[in-house]
């Protein structure tokens, strides 16, 4: 008798979660990631096969590891013609320069102090959006250059 009244317990609950609770979303299983990309220019890229980065906020200081590749550009498509049933190939080409991202959690949207290869700057992350409003915050990121004038916020 129990097992029936918790069972009828249940069916209710979850047709009036169904009725009159919120409606559930499927949200993308995609993620804005909360950390700071690096871009390294062509001229000193040889210098670097990693970095590491000192962030600073609110009295504290982490240290992280980023791992650079080879930056990459898009080279101009080539079509098998205009009508909308023509293939087209796109390609990619190394610039000579390299990238890198380096997640950090808990990256403010605020001023932080970030320290590489000899250069200090301040830099203030921004909140980037989600795809869908509706599906959660987006992450807080921050985008960087080293170049043979030193660090500087892109």
């Amino acid at each position: 008798m129990r097992l029936l009244v918790l069972l009828i317990l249940l069916l209710v609950t979850a047709c009036g979660a169904r009725l009159g609770g919120p409606q559930l979303k499927a949200c993308p299983a995609i993620a804005v990631l909360t950390g700071m990309t690096i871009d390294v220019a062509p001229t000193v890229a040889s210098r670097y096969d990693r970095l590491d980065v000192d962030v600073c906020w609110d009295g504290a200081c982490h240290t992280y590891p980023v791992p650079l590749s080879p930056a990459p550009t898009p080279v101009a498509p080539s079509c098998t013609g205009t009508a909308p049933d023509d293939a087209c190939a796109a390609r990619m080409r190394e610039t000579g320069g390299k990238v890198g991202f380096v997640a950090i959690p808990g990256l403010p949207a605020a001023p932080v102090q970030v320290t590489t290869a000899g250069n200090t700057i301040t830099v203030t992350p921004s909140a980037v959006p989600p795809r869908d409003p509706d599906c959660g915050s987006g992450g807080t990121q921050a985008h960087l250059v080293l170049d043979e004038r030193g660090l500087r916020a892109r």
